[in-house]
């Protein structure tokens, strides 16, 4: 009695499931219906009922599939750094997570910021989804600035680098031009460029900075504090360089070079720079949102447009419209009625999965999608293996329901197997590959899940159904 009601219960359930999963993936339609309802006056009841709206959420598109703009930054790591290379990764992902905030605080939806590390560059990739104003695209990350402290050269460190590069310009000028060369001139002036050199404070040691005012003249003045870390750095800093000038700049250019009179702890300092009042908010806030831990420099832009976009999205979808009716056709005529009902839990497979998309949610690239269409052939692999067992226990003199119970029971350590297997692999894919790589990983782990849910709950169910009826007796349908 028990297996006789058992799977008309679960039909309701599956019943709802694809309900469920239909007004999602399809919301406009229902809540047409809702919107009638919920204008239908009842002249017979003194109220009227109100029903919810089902909430329309849009499938999140990648940067290959709605357009945007990608941009390549080279990091520029000093010279006088020495990092390590976890110090150099750790460096990086700051930078990333940085931009990303920049980023997230205009507003861009799903923006990608990528590493590629390898031995000769460090590089930081970003993707920008619906952003197609490449103009616009690089001003959000130029405005992040670097912010770097710079200490004074020993000067006999500064008079060798200025000789060395005058002499090298000297070469280039003309004989008769070098009489009316002023070489202490030109010398000053490269000094100027030679003053100061990279310390190891920068931007992001920083933990806040606050606009205040000059006592004495009312000038905006940026009041930077430091971390734990950065403090002690600032306060070796002040402490090595007492009489000497202590350079802030920001994006390589100097802002402000005040004197240091003693050593500074507690991992605060200003910037003074006589900026308007407008100039002071700007940077403030640009610092609150992430000075850059490193120099970086534009190497590359792209910008995809919409048609590209359009055109793979619409080859993508015909492929998968494809795929899905020749795999439906095929199980009719192997498996015929098995394979029908196959096809229909298929369906219901697809639907899930899209509604999935939507709540989570996952953003949706050309890779994702060929990772959805490669797991509507797998879906159907689980099923196949269902049925030849059940054609064997139906030729060996087994009754229809036994044979399909006996079936799901002796294929699951294969469909097990193989989808344990797949799922390693796919999470390999996930935490060591690039995002590509990654949604693909990612959309291909939720299609096997939700596989063994449609194989091993919605075919079966719909088996057993079919398994005590008068088609039971119609062998062709079956073997």
């Amino acid at each position: 009695m028990f297996q006789k009601q058992t799977p008309w219960l679960n039909l309701i359930f599956i019943l709802i499931i694809s309900l469920i999963g239909s007004a999602l993936i399809f919301p406009n339609y229902l809540n047409r219906g809702i919107d009638w309802f919920n204008a239908f006056q009842f002249s017979f009841l003194d109220f009227q009922l109100k029903m919810p709206r089902v909430p329309e959420l849009p499938f999140k598109l990648g940067l290959d599939l709605q357009g945007g703009s990608q941009l390549i930054y080279e990091v520029k790591f000093q010279a006088t750094e020495n990092l390590s290379k976890k110090e150099k990764t750790e460096t990086l992902q700051g930078l990333r997570d940085v931009i990303e905030r920049r980023i997230n605080f205009f507003g861009v939806k799903e923006p990608i910021a990528r590493i590629e590390e390898k031995t000769d560059h460090q590089r930081l990739i970003i993707e920008l989804p619906g952003i197609k104003n490449i103009k616009e695209a690089i001003e959000m990350i130029g405005k992040t600035p670097y912010l770097e402290f710079q200490e004074e050269k020993e000067e006999k460190k500064r008079e060798e680098e200025v000789e060395k590069v005058f002499q090298e310009l000297k070469k280039q000028i003309p004989e008769a031009k070098i009489k009316e060369l002023d070489e202490e001139k030109l010398k000053e002036e490269l000094r100027q460029n030679f003053y100061f050199e990279p310390t190891v404070l920068t931007g992001k040691y920083l933990k806040k900075s606050v606009l205040i005012f000059d006592e004495t003249t009312f000038e905006p003045i940026v009041s930077l504090e430091f971390n734990s870390e950065g403090a002690k750095i600032f306060k070796d800093l002040t402490a090595k360089n007492i009489n000497k000038r202590l350079a802030i700049f920001i994006d390589n250019a100097l802002i402000s070079a005040p004197m240091v009179k003693e050593t500074i702890s507690g991992g605060k300092a200003v910037i003074t720079g006589k900026f308007t009042l407008k100039e002071a908010q700007g940077l403030v806030r640009n610092l609150n949102a992430g000075a850059l831990p490193a120099p970086i420099e534009l190497i590359g832009q792209n910008t995809i447009g919409p048609t590209l976009g359009k055109i793979s999205l619409e080859k993508s979808l015909k492929a998968g419209i494809i795929g899905f009716l020749a795999i439906f056709v095929f199980m009719i005529i192997f498996y015929r009625l098995p394979g029908f009902l196959s096809s229909f839990s298929l369906l219901i497979y697809c639907l899930i999965l899209l509604s999935l998309f939507k709540l989570i949610p996952v953003t949706l690239t050309l890779a994702g999608i060929a990772g959805f269409i490669l797991s509507i052939g797998m879906a159907i692999d689980a099923n196949i293996l269902t049925f030849e067992r059940e054609k064997e226990e139906i030729k060996g003199g087994d009754n229809l329901f036994h044979a399909i119970e006996k079936g799901f029971s002796r294929s699951w350590l294969a469909i097990r197997d193989g989808s344990v297997t797949t799922l390693l692999v796919a999470f390999i894919m996930f935490f060591f590959g690039t995002s590509f790589v990654k949604g693909f990983a990612l959309i291909l782990s939720l299609g096997i899940l939700v596989n063994l849910f449609s194989a091993l709950f919605i075919t079966k169910n719909l088996l057993r159904i079919f398994a005590k009826t008068k088609l039971e007796k119609i062998k062709w349908l079956w073997t």
